[in-house]
Formats: structure tokens, C-alpha cells, sequence
């Protein structure tokens, strides 16, 4: 595979995190649109951890992807965060920054968040965690949808300046 039919799949796999990620921002949207959805139940706390944690998983999928196409190391040991990382990084020559250090800082309470839910399994939800993560949740999802629809407009751009090279 050429290289501007490599950043054609990594925009194409982009975009498909992107929908999902709409996806998942408009269920939460619809879900606090229910009345029910104001209590303070055990029911509210696991939907909102699980659309925090797959909102999360999905960013984190797509920035995996795009390390590996542009740079292929990662931290073995803290792959989690140094992939978070990276995407706040322009690389001369390679690629330019994926992240704001705004949306860096946000996503990084969400991983947070998902490595506590993947290690605690009792229903008895600490509500203050919960509302900083909601904030966050809210306050990045935009961000980072816009940010990537950028980042792909961004990978079209260099498979056209391939294909003027080939």
C-alpha cells in the first residue's frame, strides 16, 4: 500500500471514531433529556460511566491508530498515556498535533476515570467523581470531535500531496 493510500484508510478509520463518537455524545444527550436521568441512582451512574468509558476507549482508538501510522512507539509499560500524549505532539517532518492541550488535559481526567471503572466493580458511586467527569465529558466532546474532523481533513491534504509525488 502507497503512502497516500495509507492516509486515505487512517482518514477513513478516523472518520468511523468520529461517527461513534457523535453516536455516543447524542445517547447521552438523550438520556439526559429524561426526566429520570436527574436522580442520583445506581442506574444513572452506570450510564454515565459507560458513556464516559467507551467515549474514551473510542478516542483512545483512534489515537493508537494514528501513532502507529505516523510513529509506531509507544510506551509498552504506559501505552495508555503516552498514545494521550503524543497527540498533544507536532512531529517536524512527520505529522502535526492532534489535540489541544485543553482537550489533552480533559481527556486525561476520562482515562483516568476508565482505569478506576476497569479495577471497581461495587454499585456505591462516589456522585462528586462522578459530576468532575460528567464536566469533563462535556466539556471536551465537542472539542475533540471538532479537532478530529479537522485531523482528517488534515490526512486528505497529505494523501493529495502524495499523489502530486508519485
Amino acid at each position: 500500500m502507497g503512502i497516500s493510500e495509507g492516509l486515505r484508510t487512517l482518514s477513513g478509520e478516523l472518520e468511523s471514531s468520529i461517527n461513534v463518537l457523535k453516536r455516543i455524545s447524542k445517547f447521552y444527550d438523550g438520556h439526559e433529556g429524561k426526566t429520570e436521568s436527574k436522580t442520583k441512582s445506581v442506574e444513572n451512574a452506570i450510564i454515565l460511566s459507560d458513556i464516559v468509558v467507551n467515549f474514551y476507549t473510542c478516542a483512545e482508538t483512534a489515537f493508537f491508530r494514528i501513532s502507529r501510522f505516523f510513529e509506531n512507539t509507544l510506551d509498552q509499560k504506559r501505552w495508555h498515556r503516552d498514545v494521550l500524549k503524543k497527540m498533544t505532539l507536532t512531529i517536524p517532518g512527520i505529522r502535526k498535533r492532534v489535540i489541544s492541550d485543553d482537550t489533552f488535559r480533559d481527556l486525561e481526567e476520562l482515562l483516568r476515570f476508565r482505569h478506576f471503572k476497569r479495577y471497581y466493580f461495587e454499585f456505591d458511586y462516589d456522585w462528586d467523581r462522578l459530576e468532575l467527569v460528567r464536566t469533563k465529558f462535556l466539556s471536551v466532546r465537542r472539542r475533540l470531535i471538532d479537532e478530529l474532523t479537522s485531523y482528517e481533513d488534515y490526512l486528505e491534504t497529505l494523501a493529495g500531496e502524495a499523489d502530486l509525488h508519485t
